[in-house]
């Protein structure tokens, strides 16, 4: 019995082994075939038009909606005005005082004389401006005097200009303008012809000017216009009718007579910049041509101020004129003055 077991026991073990074996294989053959079968996509065509026959489309709401048509009404909004104003009105002030002073001791070998000058400049200028006219007025004063020790005190300086404008625009820098102007002195002037006595030769409106003048205005930039009047008359004052003894030409006035009337052509160009940091230029010049008389009674004058700003206060000022009038002398007439003052310009 005990020789059997063995035998049965290596029978049992092949028969696992052939059932084993025979498993994988069927494994093996159904992964074969299944392999084939799993390559294959099913595929087919799906006619979505014909899907969409089939929707089924949510129901409608039931209940009635009441549309209430739209009525629209006037409302007032109060507007508040902003709290500004268009200033069409712009005016600019220049004062200007100087000073000029020197002093000797008794004693100075060197010699000399103690003297003490001063003198003032005054600008106003006013501008209105609502397009297309500008309207723009000037008042110019100028007056100085000096005072040197054992003398009376002298003018060195005296003139007052008004110069009033209206212009129209024509083009970017061409305008149509009109202007009236005004230029006197205010005190009396002498000649100081020593050892003699002063002689008066000057007062105001002795000579006065008033000319009107209508033109074209070039003016390309701020600091630059010209002005050409070729419609231009001029009235030469002189109310002083005793003032031919010492000014034999009368200024051009007719001895007997306060007033001459001319007819002429002016041109007058102002230039006024700021030419370098804390230096400033201004000049005018003033071309008159009367009609009706030789050129030699063409009229030049220039005026011209070189300004040098130390600091908000102190300045340095050089000006000077250049005049050519027959009227008043035959030959050109010209002053110049430097001095150190006190400016003050508002805006």
């Amino acid at each position: 019995m005990i020789k059997k077991v063995p035998a049965l026991i290596i029978i049992g073990l092949l028969c696992l082994a052939t059932g084993a074996f025979a498993q994988t294989d069927s494994v093996k053959t159904d992964s074969v075939k299944v392999k084939p079968d799993s390559a294959k996509v099913d595929t087919f065509k799906v006619d979505t038009v014909l899907l969409n026959k089939y929707r089924i489309e949510p129901r409608k709401n039931a209940l009635p909606l009441r549309i209430r048509p739209m009525q629209l009404q006037a409302e007032y909004i109060p507007v508040k005005m902003p709290d500004y104003e268009i200033r069409r009105w712009r005016k600019f002030l220049t004062v200007a005082i100087n000073f000029n002073q020197s002093a000797f001791s008794s004693n100075w070998a060197s010699g000399g004389v103690s003297a003490v000058a001063v003198g003032t400049n005054i600008i106003f200028k006013t501008e209105y401006n609502k397009s297309p006219f500008i309207y723009t007025s000037e008042i110019n004063f100028l007056y100085g005097r000096s005072k040197n020790k054992g003398q009376g005190a002298r003018k060195t300086n005296d003139r007052l200009f008004i110069d009033n404008k209206l212009s129209t625009k024509l083009s970017q820098n061409w305008y149509l303008f009109g202007s009236l102007s005004f230029e006197s002195q205010v005190d009396n002037g002498f000649q100081y012809p020593d050892p003699n006595p002063p002689i008066l030769i000057s007062k105001f409106l002795s000579p006065g000017y008033v000319t009107e003048s209508f033109g074209l205005e070039y003016k390309p930039s701020k600091f630059f216009d010209l002005r050409i009047g070729t419609g231009t008359a001029r009235q030469t004052l002189v109310l002083d009718t005793t003032i031919y003894r010492t000014q034999p030409g009368n200024y051009g006035v007719p001895i007997g007579q306060t007033i001459r009337n001319e007819l002429a052509f002016q041109a007058i160009a102002v230039f006024d910049k700021d030419i370098m940091q804390n230096l400033h230029l201004n000049w005018r010049y003033a071309l008159f041509i009367p009609y009706g008389r030789p050129l030699a009674y063409t009229n030049h004058r220039l005026d011209a101020t070189l300004l040098a700003r130390v600091n908000k206060l102190i300045n340095v000022t050089i000006n000077g004129t250049v005049l050519y009038n027959k009227d008043m002398s035959n030959d050109i007439q010209a002053t110049e003055g430097l001095a150190l003052g006190i400016l003050y310009k508002f805006p």
